[in-house]
């Protein structure tokens, strides 16, 4: 007969929720009691797990991870919960469960979902998914200037009401590459911080740099026309700081890409940390490029600009849960790659922010009729990204923000000769590098 789960083993940090309209408890009861749609409300950075007798209920936001790994014990299974696969590895050992373990078999809590779980023992329970982020899809105009309002009002949005939350001497620190992200982001930042009265003196600009890259100078080009440069800091950092092993396990994911942009967000992270020892708060453009479906399509052979522009939420999201060729095991878009940028910033001490990630803004994002503006043109559709964030940046902050051709993080810190010097390895010589953490 099967046993009910007699624990469930939270590890995630409740300290670790930036949550700005609930506590942590309110949450918890909420994502318990109520219908998936009543998770939308809540404010801010999550991850949440939540158990009545057999049932256990898990949500994040896209901003975070949150893995889970159950275990077969005799007496019934016990729940793993925690936002990292070395975190699940290393209670399993000591619990002696550990030859059960492998990375593959962890789950994901895919962003954007309520998963519940009936953990009654064998067989194995069947997770259920219900969404509580389900934006309407193009019902924006196709006038770029109320577009750009909006998404950027939502944008500005966002990040008054999390600088409201901060400590009233705590600094705060934007990655800044000067592209149109974390451009934005720090316009945005700027922007609300003077209209809240708080002193521009807790702001600054950090650029990543290893001497060779273009970041720096187009960093300098973006803030100096608009008299900031003041607030702008280059840190430079030595090329031997790019480590793959370092960003492997900090990572925990094998993607080329996603390592690469792990591996500059460290090296950021740990020379901002050797400055400021007691340094809080970084934001950051995290989310931007998805919502705007800003990558080259072209690099990506099961893309056409028509998957891009009709898949809900492709570049958040994926294919999607429940589809072919989504991962149970790191989920999809996104929702996989937050890793990236949250991991990195915890190792070194950091709470991060992208206002970029935060539903009413995605939501935004999926109003724009992408396919009536674009009409089946990449140009369009690359070009869009600019017009809707500048015209919005300037009809909320009046500022006119450059705009620069789109440059990934990691080939703008250095030049891409010298980052595959580091990291040129392919996708299966990285998960096999990753794997061979768990022999």
């Amino acid at each position: 007969m099967d046993r009910s789960v007699e624990r469930v083993v939270d590890l995630v940090d409740p300290d670790a929720n930036s949550l700005r309209n609930s506590t942590v408890e309110e949450a918890r009861r909420l994502l318990l009691t109520g219908p998936p749609e009543a998770v939308r409300d809540l404010r801010g950075s999550f991850a949440l797990v939540a158990r009545e007798g057999t049932t256990v209920r898990m949500a994040r936001s896209l901003d975070r991870p949150l893995r889970y790994f159950l275990a077969k014990r005799a007496e019934g299974p016990a729940l793993f919960v925690a936002s990292r696969i070395d975190e699940l590895y290393h209670a399993l050992q000591k619990e002696g469960l550990d030859e059960q373990f492998h990375p593959s078999y962890t789950r994901m809590v895919p962003a954007h979902h309520v998963v519940e779980l009936q953990v009654v023992g064998c067989p194995d329970p069947e997770p259920t998914y219900r969404r509580f982020l389900s934006p309407g899809r193009n019902t924006a105009s196709t006038d770029l200037d109320e577009i750009g309002r909006a998404y950027v009002g939502a944008l500005a949005d966002e990040t008054a009401e999390w600088l409201k939350t901060l400590p009233e001497r705590e600094p705060v620190g934007v990655s800044f590459s000067g592209g149109i992200d974390s451009g934005a982001v720090f316009l945005v930042t700027y922007h609300g911080m003077k209209a809240l009265g708080m002193s521009l003196a807790r702001l600054k600009a950090f650029t990543l740099t290893f001497g060779d890259g273009p970041d720096l100078a187009q960093a300098r080009a973006f803030l100096e026309p608009l008299g900031l440069g003041l607030f702008h800091e280059a840190v430079e950092v030595e090329p031997s700081a790019i480590d793959v092993d370092e960003a492997l396990a900090t990572l925990e994911d094998y993607k080329p890409l996603d390592v690469e942009c792990a591996a500059m967000a460290l090296a950021l992270c740990r020379g901002i940390r050797e400055r400021y020892a007691s340094w809080r708060y970084l934001a950051d453009g995290d989310g931007g490029d998805e919502n705007l479906k800003d990558y080259p399509v072209e690099e990506n052979p099961e893309l056409t600009i028509r998957s891009v522009v009709n898949n809900p939420m492709l570049y958040q999201e994926g294919w999607g849960v429940g589809k072919l060729k989504h991962s149970a095991t790191y989920s999809g878009g996104l929702s996989r790659a937050a890793a990236r940028t949250f991991a990195p910033a915890r190792k070194y001490g950091f709470t991060g922010f992208s206002p970029f990630t935060a539903p009413d803004v995605v939501a935004v994002a999926e109003s724009i009729p992408f396919d009536a503006l674009t009409k089946g043109s990449t140009e369009r559709l690359y070009a869009l990204k600019g017009e809707v964030v500048s015209r919005g940046v300037k009809a909320v902050t009046g500022m006119e923000m450059p705009v620069f051709p789109k440059r990934r993080f990691q080939h703008g810190a250095t030049t891409e000769g010298r980052l595959r010097e580091r990291l040129g390895m392919t996708e299966g010589e990285l998960r096999k590098r990753y794997l061979a953490r768990y022999r």
